[in-house]
């Protein structure tokens, strides 16, 4: 058994949880060469989901204590941020297989119904992230991706003269931005928070920790929504609905719910009587009520009244899928703000009507705490023209989220209020913060740890020394966390030496501003943000630069000392998997997992001084930037080259490489492997390829089945036996 650190993959959900099957046998014949060892541990939607029940190890409690490891070593593969929609599909698909595990209640009628919806919750939304995401976010692009890009730029859609497009937020009074209120703590403390002083939660805070209270008013969102229809219709625009209902799994499925109900108001007014008989939940979205409605009496005239409010004088709605009919109502988590707003502006500031036209439309984002970074990345484009893909500079990211930090660790402490009233936050020194709030509001409170701003600020000095570039941090001193942060940040900066360095500090729309001038220009600038904002600007820009982020190198230096690397967004994977299913082509591209692997082997050859280990770093490397110089990633249509095809070229690469490298052992090693990759190639090509076409079964969408799976993704028995006998 190896000496060094083993290196932890995770077994994932949808397109990357496939590719695994054909890629992982590929990593460990190649790392176990050179006494590394790559394991596989289970934190998909199934895995949690089976856990909660007790019928799997909790593997992410686990790797909870892993990344508190000083050589805990981590490839992260994008999960399922699992929407009720989704967690109870995948409930379902787990009965059929045979689990005995109950439903989902949604709405619980007794104590142990109770009991099953708080296990299940826990697989809801950001499960995973919070608990791994123990150090902050380096996001940027490697050097040879980002020459790729611009030698083969992809296509970005012009913004038309007097381009209509525009984002939509609240303004003023009533959004979470505006009724912000942020204190940091004198002390570790026990706080207690508490509507009209019935206690909601309590919690364990330490020293010099940021709370941050605040609310959204339903009564403003409400006139808000009515506000952007009628603007909608007046400025002839698609509109359009952006929120994040998987990652903020209590907030943004009551907002989507609420917009869902002003859009449909008189249809929700004439049926209420129905959809309470039925329980249907407008935070379920549309496909849930026709679910629900199904063979009773009004279906066919509830369908009808829905249908003519699309076809009366309402604005048009954009779609999710026009052949389909599904709208942006469809489901709270089909359209994901920080996938769906880089395509809007890719598009040129369009989205798709019902007839499958592309419409200039109004991105309605209500809070207008991160809707501010989208609307001005639209007014960008509006006024100064589509970005130049082979130009254009980069986006690096410094991204404050260690230790649950902001937003995303907010789940326990977020409210929909059940009654008109004050909320109270309360320490050791008595009540730090309320609120009056109506019924109805949702209230939540997050946290930041200081030890996870201390080490924000590091990280961002250090990479701005290395890189040699500019650096922003977004702060906005009329936020009230902000306005926090921002000491925090001018006290740790006297930490280090900033001599010589460019770092400002900005409010959200000035750095944006900044931001993107500096990317016109071709030159490069490093953003360093919030958590949420992190996830926003590391899809934003990286598929405007790159075409996807799944190319962005996603480093985690974790406190502990260890690293954690996540292999880029997977919000495209359930369509590859549909193409998977039904034609045996996956076009999901592992180029993010190639790269987060040469990111993992070299922290630890580094780390332990490994020469070995350098060596097959510096081999993967090679391959790497031959698998962009050779432009072998998927093609899109079957009958092309896919993922596995892929798999395969890397294989070669990195033998090729190692059979011409400086260690003479792993030369030797892989010479004969790299001849035999080289002379088969055209007979490995071809098994590969007589899949193309042909339906595939793995068991199971949740939780295929392993034998299957692996069958159907490592078609080739050369090239099996070239790999296995490594």
């Amino acid at each position: 058994m190896s000496k060094l650190p083993k290196i932890i993959w995770t077994k994932i959900d949808e397109a990357p949880a496939l590719a695994t099957y054909s890629l992982l046998p590929i990593v460990n014949a190649f790392t176990q060469a050179a006494g590394v060892e790559v394991v596989e541990k289970d934190i998909s939607l199934a895995g949690r989901v089976l856990a909660s029940q007790g019928l799997a190890v909790d593997e992410l409690t686990k790797l909870g204590d892993v990344v508190l490891e000083a050589d805990g070593n981590i490839i992260k593969l994008p999960n399922i941020s699992a929407s009720v929609g989704q967690l109870k599909d995948c409930i379902t698909e787990l009965q059929g297989q045979g689990y005995d595990i109950p439903d989902f209640p949604e709405n619980p009628a007794n104590a142990a119904e109770e009991a099953t919806q708080a296990k299940y919750a826990g697989c809801l939304g950001s499960a995973v992230n919070p608990v791994l995401r123990e150090g902050n976010s380096d996001r940027r692009a490697a050097v040879a991706v980002k020459n790729f890009a611009q030698k083969n730029p992809h296509k970005l859609r012009a913004f038309s003269d007097n381009c209509k497009a525009y984002v939509s937020h609240m303004e003023g009074k009533g959004d979470f931005f505006s009724h912000e209120k942020s204190v940091t703590l004198a002390s570790d403390q026990k706080v207690t928070i508490a509507l009209n002083g019935k206690e909601l939660a309590a919690i364990d805070c330490v020293a010099d920790e940021v709370l941050d209270g605040t609310f959204m008013s339903i009564s403003a969102l409400k006139t808000f929504l009515k506000k952007t229809i009628a603007e909608a219709k007046i400025n002839d625009v698609l509109w359009s609905l952006h929120l994040k209902a998987t990652m903020m799994k209590i907030s943004d499925p009551i907002m989507f719910g609420h917009a869902f109900t002003v859009f449909f108001e008189d249809v929700f007014a004439k049926h209420a009587d129905t959809f309470a008989e039925l329980n249907v939940n407008p935070n379920m979205g549309m496909s849930d009520l026709e679910a629900k409605i199904a063979g009773h009496a009004k279906e066919a005239e509830i369908k009808a009244d829905f249908l003519a409010v699309l076809e009366s004088d309402a604005p048009r709605l954009a779609m999710v899928d026009s052949d389909k009919g599904t709208t942006h109502f469809n489901a709270s988590n089909d359209v994901i703000i920080d996938a769906s707003m880089p395509v809007v502006v890719r598009e040129g500031g369009k989205q798709w009507d019902r007839t499958g036209a592309a419409v200039e439309c109004v991105a309605v984002i209500p809070d207008s705490t991160y809707a501010m970074f989208h609307q001005e990345m639209v007014a960008d484009c509006v006024k100064n023209g589509q970005y130049d893909v082979t130009t254009m500079g980069a986006m690096q990211n410094i991204g404050l989220m260690a230790q649950k930090a902001e937003e995303y660790g907010s789940h326990p402490t977020t409210f929909e209020l059940t009654e008109a009233g004050t909320v109270t936050v309360t320490g050791a020194d008595g009540v730090l913060m309320s609120f009056e709030c109506e019924a109805g509001d949702i209230w939540r409170l997050s946290r930041t740890k200081d030890v996870a701003i201390k080490d924000w600020v590091r990280l961002a000095v250090e990479r701005t020394r290395i890189e040699g570039i500019p650096a922003i941090f977004w702060l906005d001193e009329n936020r009230a966390h902000d306005a926090e942060l921002i000491k925090k940040v001018n006290n740790y900066l006297k930490d280090h030496d900033t001599s010589g360095l460019d770092i400002t500090t900005m409010k959200v729309t000035d750095a944006i501003r900044a931001t993107n001038a500096i990317i016109r220009t071709g030159l490069n600038v490093i953003a360093v943000t919030g958590n949420v904002l992190r996830d926003h600007l590391t899809d934003m820009y990286p598929i405007l630069e790159l075409g996807t982020s799944a190319k962005m190198l996603s480093i985690v230096p974790l406190l502990a000392g260890g690293g954690l690397y996540e292999t880029g967004a997977g919000g495209s994977a359930p369509k590859h998997v549909d193409q998977f299913l039904a034609e045996g082509h996956l076009r999901w591209d592992s180029l993010g997992e190639f790269l987060a692997l040469a990111e993992s082997l070299r922290f630890i050859g580094q780390k332990h001084n490994d020469a070995k280990l350098q060596a097959l770093t510096v081999a993967l490397d090679a391959a790497n930037n031959a698998y962009l110089d050779n432009n072998k990633e998927p093609g899109r249509k079957v009958g092309q080259p896919d993922n596995k095809a892929s798999h395969f070229f890397l294989a070669q690469f990195w033998a090729d490489a190692l059979a011409n490298g400086a260690d003479a052992d792993l030369a030797a090693k892989f010479t004969p492997v790299a001849k035999a990759l080289k002379e088969n190639e055209a007979k490995i090509m071809e098994e590969l390829l007589a899949v193309e076409g042909k339906a595939q079964d793995v068991g199971g969408y949740f939780k295929p089945n392993d034998a299957l799976a692996s069958k159907a993704m490592r078609p080739s028995a050369t090239l099996n036996v070239i790999i296995d006998a490594i």
